[in-house]
Order: C-alpha cells, then sequence, then structure tokens
C-alpha cells in the first residue's frame, strides 16, 4: 500500500511530496516519536489527531484516518535516520520547523518528557535541518500553549 510513497522517501534524490504524501509521511513521522519510549498513550493519540486536523484543516474522522494510515506506513518505515533525511530532502524548511513544533506537541501530550522522547526529537530536528535553537524555541511555544 505504501510502497511507492516510501521508494520516493527513499530515492537518491526524492522530489518534493505531493500533498498527500506529505502529509502522510509527516504524520509517521509523529507517530514514530510517539511510540519511542514504548508507551503510545491515548492522549499522543488524540494529540496527534488534533495536530492532524488543525494543520491540515481535517475532521475528527479524517485526522484519525489519516493517523491510522500513518501507524501502518510507520511500521514499514527504514530506519528513523533514513526516513526523516528523505523527509528533510522532499519537504521545504518552513514546513520542517512546523513538524518539529507539532512533535513537541506530541512529546508534550502526556506530561512527561521523556528520555528516550527528548533523544529521537534532538536526532529528528538534527536530521530535518533543524537547529537546536529553532527546535527549543518550537518546544517553549508549546509548552506555552498546553
Amino acid at each position: 500500500m505504501f510502497g511507492d510513497l516510501l521508494k520516493s522517501l527513499l530515492d537518491p534524490a526524492p522530489a518534493r511530496l505531493p500533498d498527500p504524501d506529505a502529509r502522510l509521511a509527516l504524520a509517521a513521522l509523529l507517530v514514530r516519536v510517539a511510540r519511542s519510549d514504548g508507551d503510545y498513550a491515548d492522549v499522543e493519540i488524540a494529540r496527534i489527531d488534533k495536530v492532524l486536523a488543525r494543520k491540515h484543516g481535517l475532521s475528527p474522522f479524517e485526522a484519525a484516518k489519516l493517523r491510522r494510515e500513518a501507524e501502518e506506513l510507520e511500521r514499514q518505515a527504514p530506519d528513523t535516520v533514513r526516513f526523516t533525511r528523505a523527509i528533510k530532502d522532499s519537504v521545504p524548511y518552513e514546513d520542517r520547523e512546523t513538524v518539529i513544533e507539532a512533535l513537541w506537541e506530541v512529546v508534550l501530550a502526556d506530561g512527561d518528557r521523556d528520555d528516550e522522547e527528548d533523544s529521537l526529537l534532538r536526532m529528528v530536528a538534527n536530521f530535518l535541518g533543524v537547529n537546536d535553537r529553532d527546535s527549543a524555541l518550537a518546544r517553549q511555544r508549546v509548552e506555552r500553549r498546553i
């Protein structure tokens, strides 16, 4: 089902992803970060749905459907390094900055900044080409909102 998307993400010179594929790839990254601590909690799932609905103007039903598809893509996606680098090469920088903010929303959703999630988010930000300062500012914006 996701073969073409995974193939395009791993192409040596990936083209910019069409909007539906970019949405799915980025949603899968949200899922990967939420699962990184071994506890894919209901509050994280709800936060992913909320982020997807807000970011893409989706209904709650559409957001949940996108998240379920992203969960399957995340299971099939390659290691985080290759997956994230492929997203970096196919998604504009300004969109990657908003992804970091969305990732922080998911990490902080359960009220517990787990070391595994923190570590993965630092790595993901780096691979997405978002510097530590911008990631920290994104986290601070999220902390003020929640």
